[in-house]
């Protein structure tokens, strides 16, 4: 979707996929973009908000494989967070409409991927996701909604954002609910397992009615946002603001 994006739009750059965990790995797609002449690009991070684990550990990860690569990395600039962008905003807004046809009085919770309490201490993470959270409401014109938190692991002890998604719905005095996952941005298996497999479970027993909202995927408006973030980095004329050193 990308690829047509940037074509329609005469902008010729090719695209490299990287991870942190699993293949292909960013080191081994460094040494693809090295060997293709590539000397300098710029990095989309798949999430939206601004957390260790969400941006500067990127960043960290980036500068390990450029030296693990050695000679002839690509210099890597780091495209903005998005999480209040108009195109994000809009394109959940879409999402949730889609889901609130089904059942326009249902009870809007919002999901996100927990972290530790600590991590959420030194960075935005929290306040990015409740603005997003409340631009999207907003759009949608349905203004009681609830953030909750999915995915967490760790040793039990260790503090981590809460509340749990399933231990609301255990508890929750509604008969139709809209889980909008609006922290992650594909319907990859974290968010399948989570919400389809065990949210919906517990709504099962207690005979709620549950619609998931779909994330942002391929849906044109998220795709269009990624262009237009890379062509105001491609202007001469903006001004980009990278992340600084210990952000």
């Amino acid at each position: 979707a990308l690829r047509d994006e940037l074509d329609r739009n005469d902008i010729d750059l090719p695209i490299y996929w990287g991870n942190r965990n699993w293949h292909p790995m960013l080191a081994d797609t460094f040494r693809d973009m090295r060997d293709d002449g590539i000397k300098s690009a710029l990095a989309f991070f798949t999430s939206a908000y601004s957390s260790y684990s969400s941006c500067r550990q990127y960043l960290e990860n980036i500068d390990t494989a450029q030296r693990e690569v050695g000679e002839g990395a690509p210099q890597i600039d780091k495209i903005s967070a998005f999480f209040n962008h108009p195109g994000f905003i809009e394109t959940w807004a879409d999402r949730l409409h889609e889901a609130l046809v089904q059942v326009p009085d249902a009870q809007l919770i919002f999901t996100a991927h927990s972290i530790p309490s600590s991590m959420a201490a030194t960075s935005d993470y929290e306040k990015q996701l409740r603005e997003a959270c409340e631009l999207v409401a907003k759009a949608v014109n349905h203004p009681s909604w609830e953030l909750v938190f999915q995915s967490r692991s760790g040793p039990p002890m260790q503090p981590w954002l809460e509340p749990d998604v399933c231990d609301v719905l255990k508890t929750i005095d509604a008969k139709t609910v809209i889980l909008a996952p609006i922290g992650f941005i594909s319907d990859h298996m974290e968010v399948v397992y989570d919400l389809d497999t065990e949210a919906r479970e517990v709504c099962d027993r207690r005979d709620i009615k549950m619609i998931r909202a779909a994330t942002p995927g391929a849906h044109p408006r998220f795709i269009a946002m990624i262009r237009e973030m890379i062509e105001q980095h491609l202007d001469p004329d903006s001004v980009f603001h990278p992340c600084p050193a210990n952000c």
